[in-house]
């Protein structure tokens, strides 16, 4: 039998798993084959709009030759849904700083690493949590992914200190977050965390609404405008929970925030029309404001960047053919199509390297390198965002990810965060 790939096997429709043999169990009956044919399945996504893209969708469902549905949702549903209703969803696109609270239940089954067929090109950052020597995202504090990234054991819900071949999520997207703003709407250039309350902004700044992560921006603005100073920005205790909400509270109160989203689209809404000057924001709410043709910066602060990681889990209930399917549908993330793509968004590839066969030599080299745009930029979506000449806010992959101070996080005192965090947004 002629050598065929695991692909090219499952797209005929005969996996392991999906096909069933029932032998004769008399010498006048012929064996009976039932297949379950790959173009069948169906894989249901749950995720923020950050990847649940119909483009991806598409491109997915014509490579690999099933269906895809895809759900976006706030961060706060989408981690609800995975704890609460693991029979909803096939495949969890959620961040790694969520794994605290989804992997307990038991809802996501260890994905196998032996399974995952790029698995050694994915970046360091991930499995040792290192990325060149003395780069600051080595020492960060709140959940770096490679705290949560692999499991003790195929039946384990515990997280594995080492890496292991057992796997929560595989990666496949990332960034530095910071502060994005309109450079035509305000009077500086902002270079620091603490711009967000500065009075001159007065009613023309938002925090983003998701309590994990505001909670953390707020904490960055605090420690730049030396009010507080954090034995760790990700892992708060109620004291420093105080603390924070009571300023936070303070700032509202006296009229410096317009807004606060939970949403990309809210996000990118509220910069478009100039309601928002200031804000937290996502890197792709930032391209999709200048796909518009409206200036918008993210900006690279002096105090250094909140990094964030996402990745794809599997629902428990996944086995046979659609288990399969699910594998696939993991390598596709990362064979580098989908790197491309929102590379040209802002985001990074979990597998760079192969996200760089699918960009131009000049795309490649102002989205990760950092060099002056040697040609006009163009989107994922084919809006020109960039002109010819210009350079990446923040500068090269290494500049910008090795200076996250902070990632996303779940703190032990979560059920008084999310507390306070109420307190602070109804006042």
């Amino acid at each position: 039998m002629r050598k065929i790939s695991r692909r090219k096997l499952l797209k005929t429709g005969l996996a392991a798993g999906g096909t069933a043999i029932a032998a004769a169990s008399c010498s006048n009956r012929s064996p009976t084959v039932i297949t379950n044919k790959l173009q069948d399945v169906t894989l249901r996504l749950i995720g923020t709009g950050a990847a649940q893209i119909n483009d991806i969708r598409v491109q997915a469902e014509k490579d690999l030759g099933f269906k895809i549905q895809m759900r976006a949702l706030s961060t706060a549903e989408n981690i609800q849904i995975a704890i609460t209703q693991p029979k909803q969803y096939d495949i969890f696109d959620g961040e790694y700083f969520a794994l605290p609270l989804v992997a307990p239940s038991g809802n996501l089954q260890p994905i196998d690493i032996r399974k995952i067929k790029e698995f050694d090109k994915i970046t360091p950052i991930f499995t040792t949590g290192e990325l060149y020597p003395g780069a600051r995202v080595n020492t960060s504090q709140g959940t770096a992914p490679r705290k949560v990234m692999f499991l003790k054991g195929k039946d384990s819900t515990e997280f594995a200190s080492e890496p292991t071949d057992w796997a929560t999520m595989i990666p496949f997207q990332y960034n530095a977050d910071t502060l994005g703003y309109r450079p035509d709407l305000v009077s500086k250039k902002i270079e620091s965390w603490a711009d967000l309350f500065d009075p001159q902004f007065k009613g023309k700044t938002s925090l983003l609404d998701i309590p994990s992560i505001g909670i953390m921006d707020a904490a960055m603005v605090m420690e730049a405008t030396g009010q507080m100073k954090f034995g760790d920005k990700g892992n708060m205790t109620r004291e420093e929970l105080d603390k924070v909400t009571n300023l936070l509270i303070e700032q509202k109160q006296a009229g410096q925030f317009r807004a606060f989203w939970k949403t990309f689209d809210e996000s990118v809404n509220l910069m478009s029309s100039g309601e928002v000057v200031l804000q937290s924001m996502w890197s792709p709410a930032v391209t999709a404001v200048r796909a518009r043709g409206i200036p918008c910066v993210y900006a690279p602060l002096k105090e250094g960047y909140r990094g964030w990681g996402g990745g794809l889990g599997l629902s428990k209930n996944l086995s046979g053919i659609k288990l399969d399917a699910a594998y696939e549908y993991l390598n596709w993330m990362l064979d580098g199509w989908v790197g491309g793509f929102l590379s040209r968004q802002g985001y990074y590839s979990a597998a760079p390297q192969n996200a760089r066969k699918f960009m131009k030599p000049e795309e490649w080299d102002f989205w990760y390198e950092g060099k002056p745009a040697a040609i006009d930029i163009i989107d994922p979506f084919g809006k020109k965002i960039e002109s010819k000449g210009a350079v990446r806010d923040g500068g090269s992959f290494t500049e910008r990810m090795g200076n996250v101070v902070c990632w996303n996080s779940f703190m032990q005192q979560q059920v008084y965060l999310v507390y306070k965090w109420t307190e602070f947004i109804v006042a």
